[in-house]
């Protein structure tokens, strides 16, 4: 691979966690104002229409018999039950604890990959994961009632369940990526995403009468620079390096939630909770260590 090229991808990658770090807070303004399922929806119809104006730039198309399952399998995992999932997270922890919880990504995509794929994890790894997951569950417990987080626990296993969904949506990714570009598969999730969250949100709420210019700023913040840019950068950035190694980058989200939450909606970890994110990342940084051979989680035939 080039070295252009993988730092082109890389700087994608960074850029891509920032946006989804920031997309947690952006959620949290838009959950004050509109119903969860409204937002949703809001966010992926406005990616829809950036996707139909560039429509002529939509790059490779490559079909290949069975590929509907894979595609429908992706946008299933994302963006259908990841949205759902992190809806529901939302409403109940802190957009910097749900933060927190992507940062088991990484480990999970290495766990999917020994489980789908039958690739080898070595004990430390799995030991690097379990520990994280500790710290995780301990983030939850010992996260008070507030404003932000009226249900911790609740709502970090729901964010749990999110990352799961978005484990599948990588391994299937990085499956198809070498047909279809990054472009068409972004735009599928947010065609997809409107035409499924439509009738969810006519279903669960009213269609909202009035909205501020904040919360109709934060969908239009999550719609064009999180579903579009974002999903955009980060499909380019896995169909340049291995799955293993792009997931890597969300341990970066943590961090950016940590620093908007703080700027924008003021919360803040303290006591336990500081010590908690430590063995998160102790977790994390134990499951890298020594690990030589990255994880072709791509191929699923």
């Amino acid at each position: 691979m080039a070295f252009g090229g993988r730092v082109g991808a890389v700087v994608c990658l960074v850029v891509a966690m920032a946006l989804w770090g920031s997309s947690f807070i952006a959620l949290k303004l838009a959950f004050a104002e509109l119903p969860a399922m409204w937002v949703i929806f809001g966010r992926m119809l406005c990616g829809s229409l950036v996707f139909l104006l560039a429509w002529r730039w939509r790059g490779r198309i490559q079909y290949r018999a069975g590929d509907w399952k894979y595609l429908l399998a992706m946008t299933a995992c994302e963006p259908c039950l990841y949205f759902i999932f992190e809806a529901l997270a939302l409403q109940h922890t802190s957009a910097s604890q749900a933060g927190m919880i992507t940062a088991l990504l990484p480990l999970l995509v290495a766990m999917g990959a020994f489980v789908f794929l039958r690739e080898r994890i070595s004990r430390t790894t799995l030991a690097g994961f379990l520990l994280a997951v500790v710290g995780a569950v301990w983030l939850s417990l010992v996260g008070e009632r507030d404003v932000h987080a009226s249900n911790a626990l609740l709502g970090n296993f729901y964010e749990f369940l999110a990352m799961l969904c978005a484990m599948g949506y990588t391994l299937l990714l990085k499956h198809l990526s070498s047909r279809y570009s990054a472009f068409f598969l972004t735009a599928l999730v947010a065609f997809v995403g409107s035409l499924f969250f439509l009738p969810l949100a006519l279903v669960s709420a009213p269609v909202p009468e009035t909205v501020s210019a904040r919360g109709l700023g934060a969908v239009v913040y999550l719609g064009v620079l999180v579903t579009v840019l974002a999903y955009g950068l980060y499909n380019w950035g896995v169909s340049r390096l291995p799955a293993s190694q792009a997931s890597g980058f969300i341990n970066l989200i943590p961090v950016f939630t940590l620093v908007f939450a703080a700027l924008f909606l003021g919360e803040r970890l303290v006591g336990e909770q500081l010590l908690a994110v430590a063995l998160v990342f102790a977790g994390l940084a134990l499951s890298q260590w020594r690990s030589r051979t990255p994880l072709p989680a791509g191929v699923l035939d």
